[in-house]
Protein backbone atom coordinates (compact mmCIF):
# COMPACT_ATOMS: atom_id res chain seq x y z
CA UNK A 1 0.00 0.00 0.00
CA UNK A 2 1.15 3.58 -0.80
CA UNK A 3 1.87 6.54 1.57
CA UNK A 4 -1.27 8.07 -0.56
CA UNK A 5 -2.89 5.66 0.19
CA UNK A 6 -2.47 5.24 3.99
CA UNK A 7 -3.50 8.59 4.14
CA UNK A 8 -7.03 8.06 2.26
CA UNK A 9 -10.06 7.76 4.54
CA UNK A 10 -10.89 3.71 5.36
CA UNK A 11 -14.32 2.94 4.67
CA UNK A 12 -16.81 0.34 5.67
CA UNK A 13 -19.47 -1.28 3.88
CA UNK A 14 -22.42 -2.72 5.79
CA UNK A 15 -24.39 -5.26 3.33
CA UNK A 16 -21.40 -5.25 1.10
CA UNK A 17 -22.64 -8.50 -1.29
CA UNK A 18 -26.37 -6.46 -2.02
CA UNK A 19 -26.67 -4.21 -5.05
CA UNK A 20 -25.65 -0.83 -3.26
CA UNK A 21 -22.64 -2.41 -1.30
CA UNK A 22 -21.57 -4.06 -4.70
CA UNK A 23 -22.04 -0.05 -5.70
CA UNK A 24 -20.30 1.56 -2.78
CA UNK A 25 -17.10 -0.59 -3.31
CA UNK A 26 -16.74 0.74 -6.80
CA UNK A 27 -17.35 4.00 -6.24
CA UNK A 28 -14.99 4.08 -3.05
CA UNK A 29 -12.00 2.62 -5.35
CA UNK A 30 -13.14 5.13 -8.14
CA UNK A 31 -12.58 7.86 -5.50
CA UNK A 32 -9.52 9.30 -4.19
CA UNK A 33 -9.17 10.29 -0.93
CA UNK A 34 -11.12 7.10 0.00
CA UNK A 35 -10.06 3.09 0.00
CA UNK A 36 -12.37 0.26 1.44
CA UNK A 37 -10.73 -1.41 4.67
CA UNK A 38 -13.96 -3.70 5.68
CA UNK A 39 -17.02 -5.34 3.95
CA UNK A 40 -20.04 -6.63 6.37
CA UNK A 41 -22.89 -8.99 6.08
CA UNK A 42 -25.30 -10.80 7.88
CA UNK A 43 -24.80 -14.15 9.71
CA UNK A 44 -25.43 -16.74 7.12
CA UNK A 45 -24.97 -14.95 4.34
CA UNK A 46 -23.19 -17.31 1.39
CA UNK A 47 -20.95 -14.80 0.44
CA UNK A 48 -19.42 -13.75 3.76
CA UNK A 49 -15.40 -15.09 3.45
CA UNK A 50 -15.40 -13.40 -0.45
CA UNK A 51 -13.00 -10.92 -1.12
CA UNK A 52 -15.72 -7.82 -0.74
CA UNK A 53 -13.41 -6.74 -4.13
CA UNK A 54 -14.01 -9.76 -6.67
CA UNK A 55 -18.03 -9.49 -5.62
CA UNK A 56 -18.09 -6.17 -6.75
CA UNK A 57 -16.27 -6.89 -9.99
CA UNK A 58 -13.69 -4.43 -9.59
CA UNK A 59 -11.25 -7.18 -8.57
CA UNK A 60 -9.32 -8.50 -5.24
CA UNK A 61 -8.97 -6.00 -3.05
CA UNK A 62 -8.08 -8.33 0.26
CA UNK A 63 -11.00 -7.31 2.23
CA UNK A 64 -12.47 -10.50 3.12
CA UNK A 65 -16.79 -9.88 4.27
CA UNK A 66 -17.58 -10.33 7.93
CA UNK A 67 -20.36 -11.04 9.20
CA UNK A 68 -18.92 -9.70 12.72
CA UNK A 69 -19.38 -5.66 12.27
CA UNK A 70 -16.73 -4.80 15.23
CA UNK A 71 -13.54 -5.31 14.57
CA UNK A 72 -13.79 -3.32 11.28
CA UNK A 73 -15.48 -0.44 13.29
CA UNK A 74 -12.46 0.00 15.09
CA UNK A 75 -9.93 -0.05 12.26
CA UNK A 76 -11.99 2.46 10.58
CA UNK A 77 -12.92 6.17 9.34
CA UNK A 78 -16.28 5.25 8.63
CA UNK A 79 -19.24 3.41 7.64
CA UNK A 80 -21.34 3.44 4.31
CA UNK A 81 -24.81 2.04 5.36
CA UNK A 82 -27.51 1.60 3.34
CA UNK A 83 -29.36 -1.54 5.61
CA UNK A 84 -32.59 -1.68 7.37
CA UNK A 85 -33.75 0.63 10.18
CA UNK A 86 -32.62 -2.02 12.98
CA UNK A 87 -29.77 -2.78 11.50
CA UNK A 88 -28.81 1.42 11.19
CA UNK A 89 -29.53 1.78 14.91
CA UNK A 90 -27.18 -0.79 15.68
CA UNK A 91 -24.35 0.24 13.54
CA UNK A 92 -25.23 3.86 15.05
CA UNK A 93 -24.18 2.36 18.44
CA UNK A 94 -20.93 0.23 17.34
CA UNK A 95 -20.02 3.93 15.20
CA UNK A 96 -20.64 5.93 18.37
CA UNK A 97 -17.88 3.57 20.27
CA UNK A 98 -15.64 3.33 18.05
CA UNK A 99 -16.19 7.83 17.15
CA UNK A 100 -16.32 6.97 13.58
CA UNK A 101 -18.39 8.93 10.58
CA UNK A 102 -21.97 6.93 9.88
CA UNK A 103 -23.45 7.57 6.77
CA UNK A 104 -27.09 6.47 6.38
CA UNK A 105 -28.87 6.32 3.63
CA UNK A 106 -31.20 3.57 5.10
CA UNK A 107 -35.03 4.69 4.96
CA UNK A 108 -38.04 3.60 6.62
CA UNK A 109 -37.07 4.63 9.96
CA UNK A 110 -39.66 4.95 13.33
CA UNK A 111 -39.48 7.69 15.39
CA UNK A 112 -37.96 6.01 17.90
CA UNK A 113 -35.10 4.63 14.97
CA UNK A 114 -34.35 8.69 13.96
CA UNK A 115 -34.15 9.31 18.00
CA UNK A 116 -31.61 6.53 19.15
CA UNK A 117 -29.57 7.38 15.54
CA UNK A 118 -29.58 11.08 17.05
CA UNK A 119 -28.54 9.90 20.07
CA UNK A 120 -25.32 7.99 18.82
CA UNK A 121 -24.50 11.28 17.48
CA UNK A 122 -23.18 12.65 20.51
CA UNK A 123 -20.30 10.32 20.06
CA UNK A 124 -20.39 9.57 16.33
CA UNK A 125 -20.31 11.99 13.00
CA UNK A 126 -23.57 11.01 11.39
CA UNK A 127 -24.33 12.07 7.92
CA UNK A 128 -28.47 10.76 7.56
CA UNK A 129 -30.77 11.42 4.49
CA UNK A 130 -33.65 9.52 2.56
CA UNK A 131 -31.62 10.14 -0.73
CA UNK A 132 -27.99 10.78 -0.87
CA UNK A 133 -27.79 12.52 -4.34
CA UNK A 134 -26.95 16.21 -5.37
CA UNK A 135 -30.01 16.07 -7.70
CA UNK A 136 -32.95 14.95 -4.91
CA UNK A 137 -31.05 17.65 -2.24
CA UNK A 138 -31.31 20.46 -4.52
CA UNK A 139 -34.59 19.26 -5.68
CA UNK A 140 -35.40 19.39 -1.85
CA UNK A 141 -34.80 23.28 -1.80
CA UNK A 142 -36.46 23.96 -4.83
CA UNK A 143 -39.59 22.80 -3.74
CA UNK A 144 -39.25 24.28 -0.22
CA UNK A 145 -39.01 27.85 -1.96
CA UNK A 146 -41.97 26.76 -4.19
CA UNK A 147 -44.10 25.80 -1.10
CA UNK A 148 -43.05 29.10 0.81
CA UNK A 149 -44.13 30.94 -2.52
CA UNK A 150 -47.09 29.79 -3.46
CA UNK A 151 -49.95 30.26 -1.00
CA UNK A 152 -51.73 27.34 0.52
CA UNK A 153 -54.82 28.89 -0.37
CA UNK A 154 -53.59 29.00 -4.09
CA UNK A 155 -51.99 25.50 -4.57
CA UNK A 156 -52.39 22.16 -3.53
CA UNK A 157 -49.37 20.03 -3.28
CA UNK A 158 -49.14 16.30 -4.43
CA UNK A 159 -46.29 13.77 -4.44
CA UNK A 160 -45.66 11.45 -6.79
CA UNK A 161 -42.46 8.46 -6.40
CA UNK A 162 -42.50 5.34 -8.49
CA UNK A 163 -39.72 2.29 -6.84
CA UNK A 164 -38.59 -1.33 -7.98
CA UNK A 165 -41.27 -4.12 -7.36
CA UNK A 166 -38.80 -4.89 -4.38
CA UNK A 167 -38.57 -2.07 -2.08
CA UNK A 168 -40.14 -2.49 1.34
CA UNK A 169 -41.24 0.63 2.64
CA UNK A 170 -43.50 3.79 1.50
CA UNK A 171 -43.69 6.53 0.48
CA UNK A 172 -39.73 6.57 0.03
CA UNK A 173 -37.32 7.89 1.84
CA UNK A 174 -37.40 10.86 -0.99
CA UNK A 175 -40.48 11.48 -1.20
CA UNK A 176 -40.83 11.68 2.64
CA UNK A 177 -37.82 13.94 1.89
CA UNK A 178 -39.78 16.12 -0.44
CA UNK A 179 -42.60 16.35 2.02
CA UNK A 180 -40.66 17.64 4.26
CA UNK A 181 -39.39 20.13 2.46
CA UNK A 182 -42.87 21.23 1.15
CA UNK A 183 -44.09 21.38 4.84
CA UNK A 184 -40.95 23.48 5.69
CA UNK A 185 -41.73 25.54 3.11
CA UNK A 186 -45.53 26.08 4.50
CA UNK A 187 -44.23 26.30 8.65
CA UNK A 188 -46.52 23.61 9.01
CA UNK A 189 -45.95 19.84 10.27
CA UNK A 190 -46.22 17.59 7.80
CA UNK A 191 -47.43 14.46 10.49
CA UNK A 192 -50.25 16.80 11.14
CA UNK A 193 -50.93 17.46 7.14
CA UNK A 194 -49.68 14.55 5.01
CA UNK A 195 -52.30 12.31 2.85
CA UNK A 196 -51.20 8.95 2.34
CA UNK A 197 -54.14 6.57 1.46
CA UNK A 198 -56.83 7.83 -0.51
CA UNK A 199 -59.78 5.04 -1.08
CA UNK A 200 -63.62 4.95 -1.68
CA UNK A 201 -65.59 7.99 -0.63
CA UNK A 202 -62.83 10.56 0.54
CA UNK A 203 -65.21 14.03 -0.03
CA UNK A 204 -63.04 17.00 -1.10
CA UNK A 205 -59.62 17.88 -0.76
CA UNK A 206 -58.80 19.46 2.32
CA UNK A 207 -56.82 22.22 1.91
CA UNK A 208 -53.41 23.14 3.26
CA UNK A 209 -52.82 19.10 2.90
CA UNK A 210 -49.81 17.24 1.46
CA UNK A 211 -50.70 14.19 -0.55
CA UNK A 212 -48.43 10.76 -1.49
CA UNK A 213 -49.06 8.37 -4.10
CA UNK A 214 -47.03 5.44 -4.20
CA UNK A 215 -46.64 3.18 -7.33
CA UNK A 216 -44.35 0.05 -7.18
CA UNK A 217 -42.83 -2.05 -10.37
CA UNK A 218 -40.48 -3.54 -12.70
CA UNK A 219 -37.08 -1.81 -11.75
CA UNK A 220 -37.67 1.70 -11.53
CA UNK A 221 -34.79 2.82 -9.35
CA UNK A 222 -36.44 5.76 -8.15
CA UNK A 223 -38.76 8.61 -9.73
CA UNK A 224 -39.88 11.55 -7.99
CA UNK A 225 -42.57 14.17 -8.66
CA UNK A 226 -43.75 17.44 -6.48
CA UNK A 227 -47.17 19.14 -7.61
CA UNK A 228 -48.06 22.53 -7.18
CA UNK A 229 -51.67 22.71 -8.48
CA UNK A 230 -53.37 25.65 -8.75
CA UNK A 231 -56.65 26.85 -10.43
CA UNK A 232 -55.79 26.96 -14.61
CA UNK A 233 -52.25 26.13 -13.60
CA UNK A 234 -49.99 23.31 -12.61
CA UNK A 235 -45.89 23.58 -11.36
CA UNK A 236 -44.07 20.39 -11.16
CA UNK A 237 -41.02 19.85 -9.61
CA UNK A 238 -39.23 16.24 -10.44
CA UNK A 239 -36.33 14.08 -10.66
CA UNK A 240 -35.35 11.01 -12.24
CA UNK A 241 -32.63 8.51 -10.87
CA UNK A 242 -31.20 6.74 -13.96
CA UNK A 243 -27.93 5.08 -12.04
CA UNK A 244 -27.66 4.10 -8.03
CA UNK A 245 -24.40 4.71 -8.55
CA UNK A 246 -25.63 8.41 -7.81
CA UNK A 247 -26.46 7.24 -4.34
CA UNK A 248 -23.34 5.49 -3.87
CA UNK A 249 -21.48 8.91 -4.90
CA UNK A 250 -23.08 11.29 -2.52
CA UNK A 251 -22.48 8.74 0.16
CA UNK A 252 -18.91 8.58 -0.07
CA UNK A 253 -19.32 12.56 -0.90
CA UNK A 254 -20.53 12.45 2.91
CA UNK A 255 -18.21 10.36 4.12
CA UNK A 256 -15.40 12.60 2.84
CA UNK A 257 -16.93 16.05 4.01
CA UNK A 258 -17.59 14.28 7.89
CA UNK A 259 -14.09 13.31 8.04
CA UNK A 260 -12.79 16.03 10.64
CA UNK A 261 -16.23 17.11 12.17
CA UNK A 262 -17.34 17.13 15.42
CA UNK A 263 -19.80 14.73 15.87
CA UNK A 264 -23.33 15.44 15.42
CA UNK A 265 -26.48 14.69 12.94
CA UNK A 266 -26.13 16.30 9.85
CA UNK A 267 -27.75 15.67 6.57
CA UNK A 268 -26.90 16.28 2.83
CA UNK A 269 -27.52 19.71 2.78
CA UNK A 270 -24.96 20.36 5.09
CA UNK A 271 -22.66 18.19 3.01
CA UNK A 272 -23.48 20.47 -0.51
CA UNK A 273 -23.80 23.43 1.74
CA UNK A 274 -27.84 23.89 0.54
CA UNK A 275 -28.70 24.36 3.97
Amino acid sequence: MSDQRTKDMGLVVVGAAGRMGRTLIQIIQATPGATLVGAIEHAGSPHVGKDAGELAGVGPLGVVISDDPLPAFAKADGVLDFSTPAASVEFAGYAAQARIVHVIGTTGCSDDDNARIAAAGRHATIVKSGNMSLGVNLLSVLVEQAARALDAADFDIEILEMHHKHKVDAPSGTALLLGEAAAAGREIQLAEKSVRVRDGHTGAREAGTIGFATLRGGSVIGEHSVLLAGLGERVTLSHHAEDRAIFARGAVKAALWAQGRKPGLYSMRDVLGLG
